[in-house]
């Protein structure tokens, strides 16, 4: 028996062995452009469809808080009994067996209007501090839709740069060796240069991973399944503006400010803050109005039980109270309260709006510099390909002419990748700096 298992374990592993290892699926490309990636962002981001949860809460409380100024009916049935001793109105003890029905509605009303006033004007504010953080929000996952849209187009482009450089140094390395067959080159510089290629392949590996990683982060933020692999459509990654970039910075710094929806929010926010400040200091001074009104029938009697001499009861009452003491007049940590909401809500205005002229200076920097990278990029680049062609030219293959191609070949990568690197982060740039001055995606 043992003979046997061994025999079938062994017949496995040959099996194995000639089969080979299991060759993994190539992905499913694709394709997408920038435009379809920013309306899905608008559409799918569970950011935005939070936000726009939390406006509906918003609205909800709201309609809630104007709720408190209408009555509210109670229609109902009773039915009460009584045996044995009572007491009269004179106070004299009696014996009375008796029953009593009811049927018909309540109306009851009371209102706080100081404070329903107040949390009414409260809540208006909190409907616009959510609309305006719903905003916020689409237009962030519109930024980080476009952001990873360029790395995305990045990593493509740098896969493209990495398979042309491996072209370039196979072609060179089969050179070589026919060099070295004829008598021309050192043997040697047949291994330096199969390790350039093989440097090459690796970049080339880690450029496909980067392409791989980057498609999957643009697959999340836009609600996607990351098994879904996303290729940018569209040719070479170029340079996009968006704002002129002769606008000035205090211009670009008053507009964020008059339109930033962050700041909208804030200001919104504090501004329901002291509704509610005012409601705990003024609204107790407005009295609350309580009435009661009831209509339907009244029936009983003494004796044995059932309905008799049923007719039409109605009742009504009003009246106007204040109140004095926890949640009403003097009530001073009430007070204190909101009173620190109040400077909270201030600080964090102050907060916000330091943070976008800080986001402005940075997208209006970044612009300007990234533009002389690009030039800087352009100009290296354009070297680096007059330099690989005199260096293929020479068809010499002395030890350092080797070497000065395989240099020439690397700086040639180097400088389409910076000016891809350029090209991607100036992109990305201008629409950070829409978003910096709340004007992106809104057609400004």
């Amino acid at each position: 028996m043992k003979a046997r298992r061994l025999i079938f374990a062994l017949a496995l592993v040959a099996a194995s062995a000639i089969a080979g290892p299991p060759q993994a699926s190539k992905p499913a490309w694709h394709p997408i452009d920038l435009a379809t990636a920013l309306r899905l962002a608008g559409a799918n981001n569970l950011d935005v469809r939070i936000a726009r949860e939390r406006l509906a809460e918003a609205e909800a409380a709201n309609l809630v808080a104007t709720e408190q100024f209408f009555p509210y009916l109670s229609p109902g049935l009773g039915y009460r009994r009584h045996e044995g001793n009572i007491q009269t109105v004179e106070g004299k003890i009696i014996d009375a067996d008796k029953e009593q029905y009811t049927a018909g509605a309540t109306a009851t009303a009371q209102v706080d209007f100081g404070e329903a006033l107040f949390r009414k004007l409260a809540a208006r504010r909190a409907v616009d501090a959510a609309r305006h953080f719903a905003d916020a929000q689409r237009q962030e996952s519109v930024l980080q839709a476009a952001l990873g849209y360029f790395d995305l187009a990045r990593a493509k482009a740098a896969v493209g740069v990495a398979a042309e450089s491996v072209h370039i140094a196979e072609d060179y390395a089969a050179q070589i060796k026919q060099a070295v067959e004829v008598g021309l080159a050192f043997k040697g510089d047949t291994w330096r240069a199969a390790t350039q290629v093989e440097r090459n392949r690796l970049a080339l590996d880690r450029a496909r991973e980067q392409r791989r990683l980057a498609a999957a982060h643009l697959a999340q933020v836009l609600h996607l399944d990351p098994a879904v692999t996303l290729l940018p459509e569209g040719g070479d990654l170029a340079p996009i503006h968006l704002t002129p970039a002769d606008r000035p910075l205090d211009a670009l710094i008053a507009e964020a400010i008059a339109a930033r929806p962050e700041l909208k929010q804030y200001a919104a926010q504090l501004e329901a803050a002291r509704k509610n400040r005012q409601g705990a200091i003024y609204g107790p001074l407005i009295p609350t109005v309580g009435g009661q009104a009831f209509y339907g029938g009244l029936g009983g009697g003494v004796g044995n039980p059932g309905p008799r001499e049923f007719d039409q009861s109605s009742d009504y009452s009003a009246g106007l109270s204040w109140r004095i003491g926890p949640g009403g007049l003097f009530d001073a940590g009430r007070v204190r309260v909101n009173d620190a909401r109040v400077r909270t809500g201030t600080l964090e205005l102050e907060r916000v709006r330091e943070e976008v002229v800080r986001q402005v200076v940075d997208g209006h920097t970044r612009i300007h510099a990234l533009a002389a990278q690009i030039e800087d990029a352009r100009r290296a680049m354009e070297a680096a390909e007059q330099s690989l062609r005199l260096a293929r030219e020479r068809r010499e293959f002395a030890v350092g002419a080797v070497l000065e191609t395989i240099q020439a070949e690397q700086d040639l990568t180097g400088a389409r990748l910076d000016f891809l690197n350029a090209v991607a982060e100036q992109n990305k740039a201008q629409y950070s700096l829409e978003r910096a001055r709340g004007a992106l995606g809104t057609g400004k």
